[in-house]
């Protein structure tokens, strides 16, 4: 099964948009230099991600969780004129990364960084969301769905990754991480104020709609 799988996803790559030359670029720095590569969202999700953008048009994303800022280039796909994307972390290292592969597309002027806490910066934004991206810290999904969730549009979407965390969250007994995805998986299909899908790409996807 694993093998017809895998025959399947690259399929359904090799049949998908290519990335651009920034991008590839940037997953290359990162399969080649970061033990902890699993966290990129890759040249599929980053399709699926861009896509989103693109049929949202949205004119301010806050992501929360940068990395090396190749989800952020893709969501800056597509934005809408005069658009940007807002995007949280806390480690610097990565961030100086991140900030240099920006520079290197066409997008160096629409994607604004900030270091720190998410649980502090988030209540210190201004700006009403159109589309939120959360890939942090696990155990703070739900902390982090309920700051920005007064800040979204109605009509506006959070997308938040990793919730399926490698199957474990089908386990019985279950670590910190595993039972905090379980208990935001379980609080977003119970919010009477969204209508959600659980996409199962790579590892997950959680997509939330805002209504009314």
């Amino acid at each position: 099964m694993n093998a017809i799988d895998n025959e399947k996803t690259k399929y359904a790559e090799d049949y998908t948009s290519d990335e651009s030359e920034v991008l590839q670029a940037l997953r290359k720095e990162c399969y080649e230099h970061y033990a902890d590569s699993s966290m990129l969202s890759g040249f599929f999700q980053g399709r699926v991600l861009s896509m989103f953008s693109k049929m949202i048009q949205p004119k301010v994303v806050l992501e929360i969780g940068t990395y090396l800022g190749y989800s952020a280039l893709c969501f800056a796909e597509g934005l809408a004129d005069g658009g940007k994307v807002i995007t949280l972390d806390i480690n610097e290292e990565t961030n100086k990364v991140a900030r240099s592969f920006v520079e290197r597309s066409k997008y160096a002027d629409k994607i604004e960084f900030h270091l720190g806490e998410a649980v502090d910066v988030i209540p210190t934004l201004p700006e009403t969301l159109d589309l939120v991206f959360i890939d942090a810290d696990k155990t703070n999904y739900s902390n982090y769905y309920d700051l920005v969730f007064d800040k979204l549009r109605p009509g506006g979407f959070i997308l938040a990754d990793n919730v399926l965390w490698s199957g474990k969250v089908l386990l019985d007994e279950k670590d910190e991480s595993t039972q905090a995805l379980h208990d935001f998986n379980k609080m977003v299909k119970a919010d009477d104020h969204v209508s959600n899908v659980l996409l199962p790409i790579r590892d997950g996807l959680m997509v939330v709609r805002k209504e009314g």
